[in-house]
């Protein structure tokens, strides 16, 4: 369950079946193969040119223009589905047949590189994993929730007798009134041992499209926390994964706006749940809030809007501000009626120029392919260091926007925050 599906042997031998299957494809005889080819490169052509303008601009899935790479398989895939369907049409049943597998093993490939690019499914467990096989939480350890003075690391020795765990848990918006997707609540082994100490606290947010379980499958979240806390003696913060959005489909921007009121729920009932049901450390000096693309802006979002509730943030390739589509114009239409004003009020840009954050810590990180990402991310954090605040930037060398960024990001993230949530001295 362990093989990596995004480097060594098995990526490359299915792209190398794959590429053996469209040998096949292309190797068909006569004058119905040759419109058949001459279609397929067409169409091809064709994905690769509109598929952004599909996705990003028609459909509004992404605010930004997929990679090349995603095109280009994305292209030999549809290349490959036209093939096997011309076969499919003029040929017996036996080369049929032939032609449909063949067709099947590109697309698998053509998937298989994808997910190499993004790392959705970094190992054969991730992929074959559910989450609805985790476990619902049942309880907190016992001991209530206290805001303490001293760290963590001041008060506990260990040793960490339990095992780290992920539970789920939905949170009710019992102020903001918003329904999200449940929550996938790391629980360290410190936490599940028999004298538990009380914990400090890292909200997080995915990516969009997406939901908390991406954070478990796709961000390998237990395996990281689990290495935070074998380098901190033990210790590591509760992380809770928690939903803005309430859909693949849906996008609240973080804010509170004619979509939804996300920023409430983000920023009072998600804590109020935390607080009343985990049994954690609630001196929120102690609390950090951090995401990948789409969370990344969103923790930079709290940390402007909310420094008193998340006065440490991880902006793992957030964008330079908040959105639905790549069209600003359209998006405050949607959330705001049409009012710039009212989005340039919670826009974190506008707050960073407009206050001082002295007591708020934050660490960006990018991967080095992902040039526009990078951009946003130096001028996010000029802005946040000429607003007051402490921060440390990161770029993970030969990779683009995907999951290997926050592979890279997260553990020494929290090292750097580690004397700020109290995981170490």
């Amino acid at each position: 369950m362990g093989v990596s599906l995004v480097d060594g042997w098995v990526p490359l031998a299915v792209l190398g079946i794959g590429a053996l299957a469209m040998v096949g494809l292309l190797a068909r005889r006569g004058r119905g193969a040759v419109v058949s080819l001459l279609l397929a490169v067409l169409l091809a052509a064709l994905t690769y040119a509109l598929l952004n303008r599909l996705v990003v601009d028609a459909l509004q899935l992404v605010p930004e223009p997929l990679p090349t790479t995603v095109l280009v398989w994305s292209a030999v895939a549809v290349l490959a589905v036209v093939l096997a369907v011309g076969a499919l049409v003029r040929t017996g049943v036996g080369r049929s047949v032939a032609a449909v597998l063949c067709g099947v093993v590109v697309l698998v490939a053509c998937a298989s590189q994808v997910n190499v690019y993004f790392s959705q499914y970094p190992t054969l467990g991730a992929l074959l994993s559910s989450t609805e096989d985790e476990r619902h939480f049942s309880g907190g350890t016992g001991a209530p929730s206290r805001s303490m003075t001293t760290p963590v690391v001041s008060r506990w020795r260990g040793p960490a007798t339990g095992a780290s765990s992920i539970v789920t848990a939905p949170i009710p918006g019992t102020r903001s009134g918003f329904t999200g997707r449940p929550a996938q609540i790391y629980l360290p082994a410190a936490y599940n041992s028999p004298n538990p100490p009380l914990l400090p606290v890292l909200v997080l947010v995915a990516g969009q499209p997406g939901g908390p379980e991406d954070w478990v499958v796709g961000g390998q979240l237990q395996e990281l926390m689990d290495g935070v806390a074998a380098a901190h003696g033990g210790l590591a913060p509760v992380a809770v994964v928690v939903d803005p959005n309430g859909a693949d489909s849906a996008d609240s921007m973080c804010m509170d706006s004619n979509i939804a009121k996300a920023d409430t729920y983000l920023s009072q009932d998600v804590p109020a749940w935390i607080e009343g049901n985990l049994g954690i450390d609630s001196n929120k000096a102690h609390w950090a809030f951090g995401g990948w693309s789409y969370g990344g802006t969103c923790a930079l979002q709290m940390a402007t809007m909310h420094p008193q509730t998340y006065p440490n943030f991880i902006d793992v390739a957030g964008e330079l501000q908040p959105a639905i589509s790549a069209d600003h114009a359209q998006d405050v239409q949607q959330a705001f009626g049409g009012n710039e004003a009212a989005f340039d009020a919670v826009a974190p840009l506008t707050l960073l120029r407009q206050n001082r954050y002295p007591d708020v810590w934050g660490y960006f990180a990018n991967g080095s392919e992902e040039q526009e990402v990078g951009q946003w991310t130096t001028q996010l954090s000029t802005a946040a260091r000429q607003a007051g605040m402490t921060v440390q930037t990161q770029v993970v060398p030969d990779q683009g926007h995907s999951w290997a960024v926050p592979h890279a990001a997260l553990p020494p993230a929290l090292d750097w925050l580690g004397q700020r949530i109290g995981i170490r001295q």
